[in-house]
């Protein structure tokens, strides 16, 4: 196990390398920064000021340099619109995202995960086609639109619920479903087809003759493989929701880090922009490695 940790440790820093300066690259490579950051009605001379105070006048690569040797030592820069500290900026949105973004994860599995098992046992059943219906219907609608539905019918009509915000937990009831919605198709798809394949295995069908307790069959021995892709999913998908909840974060005024990653866009911050691109890039790598470490544990065959 510590060697296979080791090894895509080592091959999870270099993909961290590499998205760190393809991301740097784009941003810088997206348009004359130094133009944009003077005015419209900037002359050269102005354009060529801008472009040496902010180092946009060095080649690519030695931007980039200078850039990581201060983001190695915890120095992003700072906000070229409010001009405090990118890290001091993240870590005060960052957590209202992780919040967010694990309740929709737990929101998601807590019903994908039985609906999915549920289809798998009653393939090509009413069941099965309502839970089809649903995951074509929850991939479909935007989540925009399903978010302002939920406030005019829970937060204006019935008044039950805080339509903007992020003071109690009451206010992420809302934004929580509507990611969650979202979310729940894949895994509840990718659910359905592992527990499939794996219901029709032989060693599924040697533990029935068997005469082994149906749940323990069901969730000791076909759960516990048919999950393996769910956990990477997840994984993914975490990183999807707490890079992916803008507009969420938007419709429903929540002050985290995608809010503060479309304003950014808005004011044209690179600094801030870029430092979230990447912080958000390195988050994905993180959770890919922490579920090959788990499914390595489900399945020491995967270590092997």
């Amino acid at each position: 196990m510590v060697r296979f940790i080791a090894g895509r440790l080592a091959m999870l820093a270099l993909v961290a390398l590499t998205v760190s300066f393809i991301g740097f690259g784009l941003l810088r490579l997206s348009g004359d920064l130094a133009a944009v950051l003077a005015g419209e009605t900037a002359s050269p001379a102005d354009i060529a000021r801008v472009a040496k105070q902010y180092g946009l006048d060095k080649p690519l690569y030695m931007q980039y340099l200078d850039w990581a040797g201060r983001a190695l030592q915890g120095d992003l820069g700072r906000s070229l619109f409010t001009h405090e500290p990118v890290v001091e900026l993240i870590l005060a949105r960052i957590g209202v995202t992780i919040r967010l973004a694990f309740s929709a994860l737990a929101f998601a599995l807590v019903f994908a995960l039985p609906l999915g098992v549920l289809a798998a046992l009653r393939k090509n059943s009413w069941i099965d086609r309502a839970v089809l219906t649903l995951s074509v219907l929850g991939q479909a609608i935007p989540s925009f639109w399903l978010g302002l539905l939920f406030i005019y019918l829970f937060g204006v009509i019935l008044r039950w619920l805080p339509i903007s915000g992020s003071d109690t937990a009451w206010h992420f009831v809302m934004p929580t479903i509507t990611l969650g919605l979202s979310t729940m198709p894949a895994l509840m798809r990718l659910t359905r087809t592992g527990m499939i394949d794996v219901l029709s295995s032989d060693y599924i069908r040697t533990a029935w003759a068997k005469g082994l307790h149906p749940m323990s069959v069901l969730f000791k021995h076909a759960l516990r493989n048919a999950v393996l892709p769910v956990v990477s999913l997840s994984a993914v998908m975490l990183g999807f929701l707490l890079g992916g909840s803008v507009i969420v974060e938007s419709v429903f005024a929540l002050n985290g880090i995608g809010l503060l990653a479309f304003d950014s866009i808005k004011r044209i911050d690179f600094p801030v922009v870029q430092s979230i691109l990447v912080f958000l890039s390195f988050c994905y790598i993180l959770l890919t490695l922490i579920s090959d470490i788990i499914n390595a544990q489900l399945d020491p065959r995967i270590a092997l």
